[in-house]
């Protein structure tokens, strides 16, 4: 099967954000508790941080991470959070149906995404509260002093401010599912209010607001809301998990263009009420959930206990391709959706697992791991416009899809990235491309993920067992790539001046 991807230095996408390669962390199952933060752990720190956890976090290179929530923060007081851990009240959690031990809040979450490397996305709760307590909350993190809740930040000792740049106002407030949901009108009105006192408080922040919580709600959400809070915002955001219930791998591998077209539609509604607005500022995507998620659903639990194993896919070599297709349709669309947050990063739906202390301690990569890592250590650039030619194949789900997905990357010392999926399950993809336009003179790596079974797992006891290696054959003879792309395989291509 030949794949022929055209690019020219003339023709790019965009500038990618490196908040494209965000994470999400939510106050749910063991992503906190027994996930970031154990105390009886071997590795854990000072303030109870898990020393193995960081060690992945920190290879996975995530510069933003989206906290508390998700559904949790719609019933949450940030209050419960701050202070002496002593004083602080355990609270049923009617998100999810457990308790909330408040161990881990504001204070001691921005303090682990300083050691992570990353700043934090803070969502506020516009489910059961509202602007004013939105409000106050920037202002214990962001007011240098002298004021109330400034001053009560520094009497927890934290004497500088936080300097917490992005924020959510609320999360999927259009799902029935969601504490204090609200109908479009309801919840512009309340997202522009507390958007406007925020800023007047902070006038520096990013703020996000919610759309739809997915590609079957998008529409006549965005119109409304984006009537009301247009002028106040700088993003919209969007959710949406995959899944295979069926076995259909086929269809599975093709619903990166799902996720295309769910871009695509919110952009041109967002385009929309700019031209009705007559505005001269473009609105921004925050693709601030996304992942697969399937295999956990229905997944009993303990209900109203604390950290219970909740939503904890055991992810397979074919959720690995599906991750590589989903993070190469966020590059493509790097022009318009500037975040992303992979939900979530540890143990709940998450490309890092671990075992509490007092059940052996390890801590491991999922599958999912790999295309993640990569893009974000070699896709930091400007995303090429780039041309495939290459077979299709018919799917029950979005009718043709290419049998190759590619996106080509530049990066600053003028190399250039290549990732791609061959999809086929029958043949190997001859990939070719031209690059003598950028003086691209030879491959460096080519990384490969191929061979596996789709159901193969890694584990505690077999961490190793799905796992990329650069055994990949690209070469690049008087500036044409060629490179063999196995059936079912993710790629990483590096080529060098």
């Amino acid at each position: 099967m030949q794949a022929k991807l055209t690019v020219h230095p003339a023709y790019t996408v965009g500038q990618v954000d490196k908040r494209l390669f965000g994470s999400f962390i939510e106050q749910l199952g063991r992503a906190v508790y027994h996930g970031i933060y154990e105390p009886d752990h071997p590795t854990a720190d000072e303030e109870g941080f898990r020393g193995d956890v960081m060690d992945l976090v920190k290879k996975l290179g995530v510069p933003i991470v989206r906290w508390p929530g998700g559904n949790f923060v719609s019933g949450y007081r940030w209050e419960d959070g701050i202070g002496p851990r002593e004083r602080r009240p355990r609270r049923p959690e009617l998100a999810w149906g457990v308790i909330e031990t408040n161990e881990v809040g504001v204070d001691e979450f921005q303090s682990w995404c300083k050691k992570a490397g990353a700043e934090v996305m803070m969502a506020v709760n516009l489910g059961t509260r509202g602007p004013d307590d939105a409000r106050n909350l920037v202002e214990y993190c962001n007011f240098k002093g002298g004021t109330y809740y400034s001053d009560l930040r520094r009497a927890n000792g934290f004497e500088e401010p936080f300097g917490i740049k992005t924020w959510c106002l609320g999360n999927e407030m259009d799902g029935s599912w969601q504490m204090g949901a609200k109908t479009a009108t309801e919840y512009g009105r309340i997202a522009a209010e507390a958007a406007k006192l925020m800023k007047w408080t902070d006038p520096s922040i990013e703020l996000v607001a919610c759309g739809s919580s997915g590609i079957g709600m998008c529409g006549d959400w965005e119109l409304e809301v984006l009537r009301h809070v247009y002028d106040h915002v700088n993003y919209i955001s969007l959710h949406s998990y995959y899944g295979n219930p069926s076995g259909d791998t086929d269809s599975f591998l093709s619903v990166s263009l799902e996720m295309d077209r769910f871009i695509h539609s919110v952009c041109a509604i967002a385009d929309s009420i700019k031209q009705v607005k007559r505005s001269k500022k473009t609105m921004y995507l925050s693709y601030d959930e996304w992942n697969v998620w399937f295999h956990s659903h229905g997944a009993p639990f303990e209900k109203w206990s604390v950290a219970p194993h909740q939503l904890e896919d055991v992810y397979t070599f074919e959720d690995a391709l599906v991750v590589g297709c989903l993070l190469m349709t966020l590059l493509k669309n790097c022009d318009r959706v500037k975040m992303a947050c992979l939900a979530q990063l540890v143990n709940v739906i998450a490309p890092i697992m671990t075992e509490n202390a007092g059940e052996g301690g390890r801590a491991w990569a999922q599958t999912i791991f790999y295309p993640f890592m990569h893009a974000s250590s070699y896709g930091r650039g400007i995303v090429l416009d780039g041309r495939l030619d290459c077979p299709t194949y018919d799917t029950t789900r979005v009718g043709a899809v290419p049998a190759v997905e590619t996106c080509p990357v530049l990066l600053g010392d003028g190399s250039i990235t290549i990732f791609a999926v061959n999809r086929s399950g029958q043949s190997e993809a001859v990939l070719e491309c031209d690059l003598g336009a950028f003086g691209i003179a030879r491959a460096v790596e080519h990384i490969v993920m191929a061979g596996h079974p789709m159901d193969a797992v890694n584990t505690a006891d077999n961490p190793m067992n799905v796992v990329p290696d650069s055994c990949g054959n690209a070469a690049v003879k008087n500036g044409v790539l060629s490179a063999a792309l196995p059936a079912r395989s993710w790629n990483v291509i590096r080529a060098g001046v």
